[in-house]
């Protein structure tokens, strides 16, 4: 049998657990409308740290799908998004250790890679438009004369940036606080 990213119950129970964190601290911020922040990755960026990048990825994955499910169905074709994020900063949590600098370097490549990859689904399913905070800056940039793909991107740089660095430093200061029993990767620099 292959080796499988979740070799425990314990396992399973905390990816099942970032999978919770996300879709709560998502909707909780969307709720309370902060603007710049979205905190819908921490539970994957959490699991991707902790248990490695493939169960970041499907942590990932199926907290968009859930969600998709359960409240609004326009996040199912943003599971690649999460998906890659995943997988993304398992690999960076395996080679480095996860502390402040290395979260911050992620964060920043999070905010590029993130639109990088939400900016074409967000035009091609949905014509740009999502129903989010950055609505109001791309309409206003696709009227001063931008084309559809820059006037969709630029705001979602714009607000993964504060995002995607806030929730890789609250990563590094709940994985701080863990029992190191729980942090169980073979190999990494983390534990």
């Amino acid at each position: 049998m292959k080796s499988s990213a979740f070799k425990s119950t314990n396992a399973m129970i905390l990816a099942s657990l970032g999978i919770v964190i996300n879709i709560v601290f998502g909707t909780v911020v969307q709720s309370l409308q902060i603007p710049l922040l979205f905190l819908d990755t921490i539970g994957t960026i959490l699991i991707a740290v902790v248990l490695g990048p493939f169960a970041g990825a499907l942590t990932g994955g199926l907290t968009n799908i859930i969600q998709g499910m359960i409240t609004n169905p326009k996040n199912i074709p943003f599971a690649i998004v999460n998906i890659v994020i995943g997988l993304i900063v398992g690999f960076i949590a395996k080679k480095y250790k996860f502390n402040i600098k290395n979260a911050i370097i992620t964060g920043l490549i999070l905010s590029v890679v993130a639109p990088l990859i939400g900016t074409p689904i967000a035009v091609l399913v949905y014509g740009g438009v999502t129903g989010g905070g950055t609505d109001v800056i791309f309409a206003w940039l696709l009227a001063s004369g931008q084309k559809i793909f820059t006037a969709a991107f630029i705001p979602r740089v714009t607000g993964n940036i504060i995002d995607k660095i806030v929730s890789c430093l609250l990563v590094v200061f709940i994985v701080q606080k863990m029992p190191k029993d729980l942090i169980f990767k073979k190999g990494t620099k983390n534990a």
